[in-house]
C-alpha cells in the first residue's frame, strides 16, 4: 500500500472543515469536501462536459441583469464539512478577486452537469445538501443522446427539500432566479 502524502491527512480527528480548503495548495484543482471527507475529481474531464459548462456561463451571463454573478467552479460552504464545487452557480453577491468560496445564503442557483465520476454526487447527496443548506435553485444538467437536459428543482422551505419544477429538452424557459430564454441544441455542436 502506498503511503498518502502528508498534506492528505486529514488535521483532526473528525475530519476536514471548510476552511481547510483554502490551506491546501497541493490539493488537485476542484476538490471537494462532502462530510468531512476530501473528494477529488479523478477521471479526465469530457470535451462535453467542458463545452457545456463553457457555453451555459456565457449563456447566463449575457442574460444575467445588474446585480446578478454567474461564477464558474467555486465552491459553496454549505456548513462546516461540506463545501463542495458546482460546475457553475448564480449569485447576488458583489464579485470579489480574492474571493475562494461563497457561503449557501449568496448562491440563488447552483448547476451541476452530471458525468460519469459524479453521478451519485450530483443526483443524490448534492441535491440533497444543497436543499438543506437552503439553495432556493438547483439544476442537473444530463447527457442525453449528446442534447443537454436540465432537470430543474426550487426549494420547498418548509421541508428544505427540492421540488421538481420541470425537465427542460431543446429549450430552457426560467423566471428564476431571473427570466432565462436558453436554446439548449445550441449549446453543444451535434455529435458527428
Amino acid at each position: 500500500m502506498t503511503a498518502l502524502p502528508e498534506w492528505m491527512h486529514p488535521p483532526r480527528a473528525e475530519g476536514w472543515l471548510a476552511e481547510d480548503l483554502d490551506r491546501l495548495p497541493e490539493a488537485p484543482r476542484h476538490t471537494e469536501l462532502i462530510d468531512g471527507a476530501l473528494v477529488f475529481m479523478m477521471s479526465p474531464q469530457r470535451a462535453w462536459h467542458a463545452r457545456l459548462v463553457t457555453a451555459l456561463t456565457n449563456a447566463l451571463t449575457t442574460q444575467a441583469p445588474a446585480g446578478f454573478e454567474i461564477e464558474r467552479e467555486m465552491t459553496i460552504r454549505l456548513d462546516a464539512r461540506n463545501r463542495p464545487e458546482p460546475d457553475l452557480l448564480v449569485t447576488s453577491a458583489a464579485y470579489d478577486p480574492d474571493r475562494t468560496f461563497f457561503d449557501a445564503a449568496e448562491v440563488l442557483l447552483a448547476v451541476e452537469v452530471v458525468s460519469p465520476e459524479s453521478a451519485h454526487r450530483d443526483r443524490g447527496v448534492k441535491l440533497r445538501k444543497y436543499a438543506e443548506a437552503g439553495i432556493p435553485h438547483y439544476w442537473r444538467i444530463e447527457d442525453e443522446d449528446g442534447a443537454p437536459v436540465v432537470h430543474a428543482y426550487e426549494l420547498d422551505e418548509p421541508t428544505r427539500s427540492y421540488v421538481a419544477s420541470g425537465i427542460h429538452r431543446g429549450v430552457l424557459r426560467r423566471p428564476v432566479p431571473f427570466d432565462i430564454d436558453i436554446d439548449l441544441a445550441g449549446l453543444i455542436p451535434p455529435r458527428p
